[in-house]
C-alpha cells in the first residue's frame, strides 16, 4: 500500500482556522498531490479537530493552559477539543496512515511546541490535544515546518552515504560535479578505501532528485579520528544538505535474517569515541554547545517514507537499535549476548559518530542497515559479509530510491 498521511485541513487550503481563513502550505500541497497521484484520494486524510469537535468557523481563539483548553475570553472549551481529537484519531486509524502532518503550535495540532496559554504569542514545549492522542496511538506526528525543511531542492539536496553492497546507487547518479575526497576539509590525506568503497563525491540527480552521494567512508578501526570519520557529514551540510541517508552493513544480534534491510530507530555508541568530545571537531563543525540531546537522533518522518518504500518493493523490513563498535574484529558470542541484553538488534563498525554529527548540525537522519550475517558466529569472514551485502544490496537500493521518490519535493 502506498504511503498514506493524515494532514491538517488548513494546510491544504481549507478555510477552517479560528479566523475563518486557511493556511495553505506549498510543501504539504506538493506532498499531498504526489501521494494522491500514486495512491488515489484516499492517500490523504484531511482533519480539523476543532471543526470535528463542533466548534464554529470563525471562532474565538483558544490555547492550552495546563490540562485545559481555554478561549481568550476565559471560556473552557476542553470538551470540544477532546471530542474533536478523538474523532481525528478515528479518521486517522480508518485511513491506514501512520504519519500525521499537523499545524504547528495549534492547541489541537501543535507537536513539540504550542502557544503557552497567555495569548501573548509565546511558545513553550508541549503538544496539542489531537497531537497527544495521535502520538499515544503510535502515529508519527510532525508539523509543516519539518516538511518544508526536509523538502529537497538543488539548494538542499539529499545526502547519501553508501555502505558495503550499495555501490549500484552511485551508478545511478547523473553527476554534474565530482569531488575527490582528498578535497574535503578534514578528510584524511592519502586514505585508502576499504573494499567496495570509492572516494569520489557525486553531486547530481537520481531520477531527477538532487543528491550528493558519498560511495565510501573511513572508519575508526582504520586508525582515523572522529574528526576525520565525520568529515563527510560536515561536507554534506556545507553543500546545503538537510536530509541525510546513512547506510551500512551490520550483523544481526537477534533473529533478523541476513539479506534483510533494517531501519535504524536508535543507536548505542559503544566505540568509546564521540565526535563532540573533540574541541577541534566541535570548532570545525561550528557547533556552539556540544551537549546535544540524541533523543530523536534518527528521523521518524524519514523512517515513514522508508517503511512505505519497502512495502512498495514488497521487501521485508526490520527495525531496531544499531550498536556501533570500534572493530575491526567481529564480535564474540559473549559480546553478542551482552548486546542483546542492552537492546541491540544490529551491530556494526560505523555510522554512530556520523549520526551524532549530523544530528548536532540539525540534519534529518535516516539510518538504513543491510544485515549481512548473524553476529557472533565463528564462521563470519569479511569476504562472506561482502558477498551477502552484494546479494542484499538490490532490495536496499529499491528502498533508498523509494524514499527519494516520496521526498520528491518540487522535482517529483
Amino acid at each position: 500500500m502506498p504511503l498514506r498521511i493524515v494532514i491538517s485541513d488548513c494546510l491544504l487550503g481549507a478555510a477552517c482556522r479560528y479566523d475563518g481563513g486557511s493556511k495553505p502550505h506549498l510543501g504539504c500541497l506538493r506532498l499531498a498531490r504526489r501521494l494522491r497521484a500514486q495512491g488515489g484520494e484516499q492517500a490523504v486524510a484531511p482533519i480539523c479537530p476543532e471543526m470535528l469537535g463542533g466548534l464554529p468557523c470563525p471562532r474565538t481563539p483558544a490555547e492550552v493552559r495546563g490540562d485545559r483548553v481555554v478561549r481568550s475570553d476565559g471560556v473552557d472549551v476542553t470538551r470540544a477539543y477532546t471530542d474533536g481529537a478523538a474523532r481525528s484519531v478515528d479518521i486517522a486509524k480508518a485511513s491506514g496512515a501512520r504519519l500525521a502532518i499537523l499545524k504547528a503550535r495549534s492547541p489541537s495540532c501543535g507537536s513539540g511546541a504550542i502557544y503557552d496559554g497567555t495569548f501573548s504569542g509565546r511558545v513553550v514545549p508541549g503538544d496539542g490535544v489531537a497531537a497527544q492522542m495521535l502520538k499515544r496511538e503510535g502515529f508519527t506526528v510532525v508539523d509543516e515546518e519539518l516538511v518544508k525543511y526536509c523538502e529537497p531542492s538543488f539548494e538542499h539536496p539529499v545526502a547519501i552515504v553508501l555502505g558495503s553492497g550499495l555501490g549500484a546507487v552511485a551508478d545511478r547518479v547523473r553527476a554534474v560535479r565530482r569531488i575527490p575526497y582528498e578535497d574535503i576539509e578534514g578528510f584524511p590525506a592519502e586514505a585508502i578505501p576499504v573494499e567496495e568503497h570509492r572516494f569520489e563525491v557525486l553531486v547530481g540527480t537520481i531520477d531527477g532528485m538532487p543528491v550528493v552521494v558519498y560511495p565510501g567512508r573511513v572508519h575508526l578501526y582504520q586508525g582515523y579520528s572522529a574528526l576525520e570519520v565525520t568529515s563527510l557529514i560536515r561536507h554534506a551540510y556545507r553543500l546545503g544538505c538537510r536530509d541525510i541517508i546513512l547506510t551500512c552493513a551490520s550483523g544481526a544480534v537477534g533473529d533478523i535474517e541476513p539479506g534483510t534491510t533494517g531501519i535504524i530507530r536508535d543507536q548505542l555508541n559503544l566505540t568509546g569515541v564521540n565526535p563532540l568530545a573533540s574541541a577541534a571537531c566541535v570548532a570545525e563543525a561550528e557547533i556552539e554547545v556540544p551537549f546535544i540531546s540524541m533523543a530523536g537522533g534518527y528521523s521518524s518522518y524519514l523512517a515513514e517514507f522508508a517503511r512505505a518504500a519497502a512495502q512498495d518493493a514488497g521487501a521485508p523490513l526490520a527495525e531496531g537499535v544499531y550498536a556501533g563498535l570500534l572493530g575491526p574484529t567481529y564480535e564474540t558470542a559473549a559480546e553478542v549476548r551482552a548486546l542483546g541484553v542492552l537492546g541491540a538488534d544490529y551491530v556494526g563498525m560505523s555510522t554512530v559518530c556520523e549520526a551524532i554529527m549530523a544530528h548536532a548540525l540539525g540534519m534529518q537522519v535516516l539510518g538504513l542497515t543491510l544485515v549481512t550475517n548473524k553476529a557472533g558466529l565463528a564462521s563470519n569472514t569479511h569476504a562472506e559479509v561482502l558477498e551477502e551485502a552484494e546479494r542484499g544490496g538490490e532490495v536496499c537500493q529499491k528502498i533508498i530510491l523509494g524514499v527519494l521518490r516520496y521526498l520528491g519535493g518540487s522535482h517529483a
